[in-house]
């Protein structure tokens, strides 16, 4: 995924050292095996799930979140959590940082994420999203009522959605405003009466010594690189998710106004969680 974000400030270089280039070596050599065994399991129990429960995937979901859990511990990274998750049938919302977010997402949760449809045909991850049940959506207004009938069949079948309202990925250090065109399709009658909808905010604290916008990915940031940046870090920081109260649809007048209460509590949260970083310890 390219992100489409453009900071005043350039990225910061990439340097890799010896110990760097062995680490991403070793961490990259486990994930590989991790993802790999992981994913033809998880392809093999999707010709059972499919015949004997159609949509639903009572199974296969937590092959997933194993991985993701276990990336963390390759990565030698940090996942922390607090709040409560939602257990009514809707969606999550969450500010969006890095390909990091998809990894710590669904090591706490089992979502389904939505994504933008030409993420399908990208080399290694469209694979990877296809079988962990990605919604691929077109924003276009003419597929308005197709995607809000997959919405609807998805979420009827227990499926929580996870999209990114911003659109783009950012440095990590602020929230965009969010984009409110998905929210509309919370709104239709099949939807509204049963929707929920829960903000979380997903708030990156980089390696001690490194630029606090370490693990955000942007502007004409590559991959590769980014992917490289992050297995080379000899010390890793920490990813902390906060689940904030789920509110019902029924509940707002209109998308526009969902969409403004879910970036009003995200950026809060968000904005807290910076600036409580940022402050010297108190001395002992």
């Amino acid at each position: 995924m390219n992100a489409t974000w453009e900071s005043d400030e350039a990225p910061d270089p990439i340097e890799i050292g010896f110990v760097g280039w062995l680490l991403i070596l070793l961490r990259g050599s486990a994930l590989i095996v991790l993802i790999s065994v992981c994913l033809i399991l998880l392809l093999l129990l999707r010709l059972i799930e499919v015949p004997f429960f159609g949509m639903k995937r009572p199974v296969t979901p937590f092959i997933v979140q194993f991985v993701c859990r276990n990336a963390f511990r390759i990565l030698g990274m940090e996942h922390r959590i607090s709040g409560q998750l939602m257990t009514e049938r809707g969606a999550v919302v969450a500010n969006h940082t890095s390909w990091l977010d998809i990894f710590s997402l669904n090591a706490r949760k089992r979502v389904y994420f939505v994504s933008k449809a030409e993420v399908a045909g990208w080399p290694g991850i469209g694979t990877l999203a296809k079988a962990t049940g990605t919604v691929f959506i077109e924003r276009n207004p003419k597929k308005a009522k197709e995607q809000t009938e997959v919405f609807e069949t998805r979420l009827k079948a227990g499926h929580k959605l996870l999209f990114f309202p911003e659109g783009t990925s950012t440095d990590g250090l602020r929230v965009l405003p969010f984009k409110t065109t998905l929210f509309a399709a919370f709104f239709s009658d099949h939807l509204r009466d049963f929707m929920h909808v829960q903000p979380v905010s997903v708030i990156y604290h980089a390696p001690k010594g490194q630029p606090a916008r370490f693990y955000g990915w942007w502007g004409e940031m590559e991959f590769g690189e980014h992917l490289l940046k992050t297995l080379a870090a000899r010390k890793q920081g920490a990813v902390e998710l906060i689940y904030h109260p789920p509110v019902a649809v029924r509940d707002f007048p209109n998308r526009k106004a969902l969409a403004a209460e879910m970036e009003r509590v995200i950026r809060e949260s968000h904005t807290q969680a910076m600036e409580s970083a940022q402050k010297p310890l108190a001395p002992q």
